[in-house]
């Protein structure tokens, strides 16, 4: 084809691509040492700075771990590590027109469905903790500060009750990222109507309805936007 243009891949894109391939075979284990910079010169016949450059690239991806002084290491990228590599674009998306509103509608729809599975598949131990982090919260009502990292907590033990560490970390990131907004909405009394949100929800999750425990997530949440609205709206 006349005009097209073909891009060359760089040195340290060939590097990276042979040694993620050979990490995703389990040729490299986790915790695997890597071959020195100079051997890896030698195997690869390039100069060093597509070698580092190779390896920042696996670092930000979480396959190796780089210090200096020592061999790259083979790690393997949590749940986390995907998330935390994610903060910087999400802060900047809430920051944009619609961002908060679209990382609320986010929310909704990802806590609906921890509440509708605790309500299907919480163990009579899941429960106990939810009760736990309930009568915590409702103690904390009076100090905001307190009630704030109650509140998360309550709904935290939703995400811990799916056994997955990918639905915790999304919880804990969609905690930290709304943060602005949860303080915003805590003002005086309103913590209490916090609570009873809270317990309503844990009464369903605990009668085993999933449906109406959809139902009092979806309230809750639902205020929680409205009134965070009607707060930064400007005037």
């Amino acid at each position: 084809m006349i005009g097209v243009q073909i891009k060359q891949r760089k040195l340290s894109d060939e590097v990276a691509e042979h040694l993620e391939r050979m990490i995703r075979k389990g040729e490299l284990a986790e915790a695997d040492r890597l071959p020195s910079e100079r051997e890896l010169m030698r195997q690869f016949g390039v100069g060093r700075p597509s070698i580092r450059e190779a390896l920042l690239h696996l670092s930000k991806m979480g396959l190796v771990e780089v210090r200096s002084g020592e061999r790259a290491r083979v790690t393997r990228p949590t749940p986390q590590f995907v998330i935390d590599a994610l903060s910087g674009p999400a802060r900047h998306m809430i920051s944009a027109p619609g961002g908060v509103h679209d990382f609320q509608s986010a929310r909704l729809f990802f806590e609906v469905g921890l509440a509708r599975n605790a309500a299907v598949n919480a163990t009579p131990e899941d429960i106990e903790s939810l009760r736990e982090a309930l009568a915590m919260n409702r103690q904390s009502i009076g100090d905001l500060t307190r009630f704030e990292r109650t509140d998360v907590d309550f709904h935290y033990v939703l995400a811990v009750i799916t056994r997955n560490r990918i639905f915790t970390a999304i919880h804990a990131a969609l905690a930290e990222w709304l943060l602005e907004q949860r303080r915003t909405t805590l003002a005086e009394g309103e913590d209490r109507k916090a609570y009873e949100a809270h317990r309503e929800i844990f009464e369903a999750i605990a009668a085993r309805d999933p449906d109406r425990s959809e139902a009092a997530m979806r309230r809750h949440l639902e205020y929680v936007s409205k009134r965070y609205l009607e707060i930064a709206r400007p005037k």
